[in-house]
């Protein structure tokens, strides 16, 4: 008799990362940036109500945490900006220790007090709680950075959050406001995938191995390197979520963890006529990092150096026969 094959369940009830959430020290410029790499207007920020409004609990204990938000709706992912105030909270803790860049990834859930104790068991505590401003709703941070290097939000919404695309989006700087990707640099690429394949309710998919210098031909910091790694790509129905673990040779996503350890290392778009649009990226004044082709030889990427202005990493992916 065949053994029974046990049911992937996402723990969240869904596996739809339908949000990325940059901290930033100055929101005005960064919403004007992101509004024109992206290609939507910029609908200008927010500030979230006092505290008997928003009920911020951080680390349990109330606190008087306020932010400017701005939310930008893409053909997909919401990318949500955030600029704390000086009272303790999660995002004034991340700016002041990480410095500005990706805080968490959001999930919409039917009811919070229904799925926080799945992540609670998960030794995922509960980081930080609040209630909406602009509309009935409530959120949750809880504490995983340790397995998924990065936090993860509840959103609970009395009604549907408005994550439509603008329908006065203009031309994206890069041709496209698609983020296909967000990747992260990991130490440990099995543990990693078993907690975000367990969060997601999916498959663990194949481990990758970094092909033949012959066919990567990479070029980091304009020196040639083997640049071994092992990644794994994670399907969400939005977002692809790629895992890297670096290897010896020198290569950015073995600097990024020396540096900064495990973390986000950058966010993707897949682009027609690379070259043009490294081009673009270089005249105003963000060089190629590292470039070289995918391990199959179907396809090629440039790492972008845009962490001045938008805060991570921008890859170009340009697919062959696709």
């Amino acid at each position: 008799m065949s053994e029974q094959v046990k049911e992937l369940k996402p723990l969240l009830g869904n596996n739809e990362v339908n949000q990325i959430a940059f901290v930033v020290k100055d929101i005005e410029i960064a919403s004007a940036d992101f509004a024109k790499l992206l290609g939507i207007p910029n609908p200008g920020w927010f500030l979230t109500g006092e505290q008997e409004v928003s009920q911020v609990v951080f680390k349990g204990e109330p606190t008087a945490s306020r932010s400017k938000l701005v939310f930008l709706n893409t053909s997909t992912v919401q990318v949500e900006l955030i600029e704390p105030n000086e009272d303790p909270g999660t995002m004034r803790e991340f700016v002041d220790t990480e410095g500005e860049g990706i805080h968490h990834i959001a999930f919409e859930v039917d009811l919070i007090k229904d799925r926080l104790p799945a992540l609670e068991e998960k030794g995922y505590p509960l980081l930080q709680s609040g209630k909406f401003t602009s509309s009935e709703g409530r959120y949750v941070y809880a504490d995983t950075f340790n397995d998924f290097k990065t936090l993860v939000e509840l959103l609970e919404s009395a009604d549907p959050r408005d994550t439509k695309p603008s329908d006065e989006s203009g031309k994206p700087l890069l041709g496209t406001n698609k983020i296909e990707q967000l990747a992260l640099v990991v130490k440990d690429l099995d543990a990693t995938a078993d907690a975000y394949c367990t969060l997601l309710g999916v498959e663990k998919p194949a481990v990758i191995q970094s092909g033949g210098s012959e066919i990567t031909q990479v070029v980091y910091n304009g020196k040639p390197t083997e640049a071994d790694s092992r990644y794994m790509f994670i399907k969400t129905p939005l977002l692809e979520i790629e895992l890297i673990e670096p290897g010896n040779a020198p290569s950015t996503w073995k600097t990024h963890l020396e540096t900064n350890g495990e973390g986000v290392h950058h966010i993707s778009f897949v682009v027609k006529g690379m070259d043009e649009k490294i081009k673009v990226l270089e005249d105003m004044g963000y060089p190629v990092i590292q470039r070289g082709n995918f391990y199959n030889g179907n396809g090629r990427y440039a790492y972008m150096d845009t962490t001045s202005t938008f805060k991570v990493i921008i890859e170009l992916l340009e697919k062959y026969n696709q």
